[in-house]
């Protein structure tokens, strides 16, 4: 009955787990190489930004927040942007986390 001492209490319950968070945009490509991100998710969402890395460059009209169903803009100019470029949105939702997402051309 020694041993009895020795062991351990069971772990502690697991944290519950939390959903993934779904992307809120959509890109409308049908116009490129101007480009339209419409808000589809159900929150209106603060601090966006676009910025892009590579060879093409960026004209956008980023508001501030964008509220369900509205669009940011955007315009890409240069060679090739497929080849080398990637565009990336930045986000707060009403929760305060930042989220960034990466757009391939």
């Amino acid at each position: 009955m020694n041993r009895l001492r020795f062991l351990r209490s069971p772990s502690s319950a697991p944290r519950p787990r939390r959903l993934a968070y779904r992307v809120p945009w959509r890109v409308d490509r049908s116009a490129a190489p101007h480009y339209r991100l419409v808000n589809t998710g159900k929150e209106t969402l603060s601090g966006v930004t676009l910025s892009v890395s590579g060879s093409a460059r960026l004209r956008v009209s980023a508001p501030t927040s964008v509220s369900p169903g509205e669009a940011v803009r955007a315009s890409l100019s240069g060679p090739e942007p497929a080849r080398d470029t990637v565009l990336v949105v930045r986000w707060f939702p009403p929760d305060g986390r930042e989220y960034l997402w990466q757009i391939s051309f």
